[in-house]
């Protein structure tokens, strides 16, 4: 891992630690403080693979994955006011959508590379988003994966509810997740201005250095 890569490595790892945190603190009815955090992840490796390639890219996501991971274990011996900064389930849960949600969105990026600008990072994003948000919040919040960490009471996210307050009854976990996969579809579309500003600015610099 080069120099030229730790600025994304450690802003992916603050990113994983970050909502780690954040999404066990609700927004609203149906929202968590992560959902607005953790959109960011996409970005970081959009910008990375546009400018640098897909090799590095992945290593970025990899060395983010690793860096996450620890960091989220350590949360885990961290206590707060109501118990661990970070769960093992929500690390458990965090770890494995983040790799295969990044990992996706690196692989549908280099097939688009060639296309519109805009057209790559959109689609990435929104693929992984979705594949994040039903990985995360099935392996964090199910009633029927409470074997994975028995001692972490996720009751409160199995109140069954109408979904999103209208519509058929649902656990709360669920309608917390399309609420948080409809607003990470929102900032995907945002993200795409900064994109563009970041990967102009990055691939001027990195002419010049060349």
């Amino acid at each position: 891992m080069t120099r030229t890569y730790l600025p994304g490595v450690l802003a992916m790892a603050a990113v994983v630690v970050a909502s780690n945190i954040l999404v066990q603190f609700l927004f609203g009815n149906w929202l968590t403080w992560g959902a607005f955090t953790y959109p960011i992840a996409f970005l970081v490796t959009d910008v990375t693979n546009r400018v640098y390639g897909t090799g590095p890219a992945r290593k970025v996501v990899l060395a983010g994955f690793v860096v996450g991971v620890i960091c989220s274990l350590i949360g885990t011996q961290v206590m707060g006011e109501f118990g661990p900064l970070v769960t093992l389930r929500i690390a458990i849960a965090s770890g494995l959508a983040f790799l295969l949600a990044q990992l996706s969105d690196v692989a549908i990026f280099a097939s688009l590379r060639g296309g519109k600008w805009w057209r790559a990072p959109l689609a990435s994003t929104l693929v992984g988003s979705s594949l994040d948000t039903a990985i995360f919040f099935t392996i964090a919040f199910s009633g029927a994966l409470t074997f994975i960490e028995p001692a972490n009471d996720v009751s409160w996210a199995g109140e069954m509810l109408p979904l999103l307050g209208a519509g058929p009854v649902a656990p709360l976990w669920v309608s917390l997740a399309v609420a948080d996969w409809l607003v990470k579809l929102s900032l995907a579309l945002i993200a795409l201005i900064p994109f563009r500003l970041i990967v102009a600015r990055l691939t001027q610099s990195h002419l010049t250095e060349a």
